[in-house]
């Protein structure tokens, strides 16, 4: 079964951020598949994509209802060898994930298997459990809450690669004025540190105290640990790792040559796939 937990794996991952969730999720769907009579059943795999999704849609409900923090940044999954496996191509970017979670399930996974993986509005409402209408409605209301956001995985530019050599070396430098030149001036700062970190702040925004809290952050807690630059999401990263353990991973987006967003992630529980 393990050509189907790659094939299912982008659902459940998108639809949850997590991919410890997604992992779970597949797993009881595969098992519970083993033992149930299959006789009425004349697509496999579109049975238990269905499976998939729909339990994956019931996990997101229960999830927000017991989020208790301001600030919840998906899971950050490694593409850095994407090209390797067709199936990581189905992978939403960070930035979107993260937009996402201004949905509801269904419209995010309505919006998922619309954009992500082309389904008709009419596969969309047969996999749901949807009437047509509804698919449509569910994915103009996404797209005005997304405000028509960007939603394809570029590749990533050389000179990104170049724009975070130059934020690094800021922060090692403690240079501000460094610093607040890489920044776009709505640079947004989001933090997770999930149930047992707590981050000095959840949301900073504005380039001076963006620039002010990411060098207090980096000579309090990162100063010394190993600097690892990589792809998450299909957005370019920098991991923090203290004896072979992520401590804090940083994704960002950048926009016209500048750093528009920084997500970091510092909950253990979400780093555990990236450690060394």
């Amino acid at each position: 079964m393990k050509n189907y937990h790659d094939i299912l794996f982008p659902y459940a991952y998108n639809i949850l951020g997590s991919s410890e969730d997604a992992k779970d999720t597949i797993q009881d769907i595969l098992v519970k598949y083993l033992i149930i009579d299959k006789n009425h059943i004349e697509n496999e795999i579109g049975y238990l994509i269905k499976s998939v999704i729909n339990k994956s849609i019931n996990l997101k409900k229960r999830n927000k209802k017991t989020t208790t923090t301001d600030v919840w940044l998906p899971e950050p999954l490694s593409t850095e060898n994407a090209d390797d496996n067709i199936n990581y191509n189905e992978i939403l970017s960070y930035s979107m994930l993260t937009l996402l979670e201004k949905l509801t399930a269904k419209e995010r996974a309505v919006f998922i298997l619309k954009v992500a993986f082309d389904y008709s509005h009419k596969e969309i409402a047969e996999t749901i459990g949807l009437t047509i209408e509804n698919s449509r409605k569910l994915l103009s209301r996404a797209k005005i809450k997304l405000n028509n956001s960007k939603t394809k995985n570029n590749s990533i530019p050389k000179n990104e690669t170049q724009k975070l050599k130059q934020y690094i070396e800021a922060m090692q430098n403690g240079n501000l004025s460094a610093l607040e030149k890489l920044l776009s001036k709505d640079i947004l700062l989001a933090a997770d540190g999930g149930k047992n970190i707590k981050v000095v702040r959840e949301l900073t925004s504005g380039i001076t105290s963006t620039s002010k809290l990411l060098l207090y952050v980096y000579r309090a807690f990162l100063t010394g640990l190993e600097i690892k630059n990589t792809i998450i999401n299909h957005q370019p990263a920098i991991l923090f790792y203290q004896n072979e353990a992520l401590k804090n991973c940083q994704i960002f987006e950048i926009e016209k040559n500048k750093i528009v967003n920084i997500y970091s992630i510092v909950d253990p529980n979400k780093l555990k796939s990236l450690s060394l």
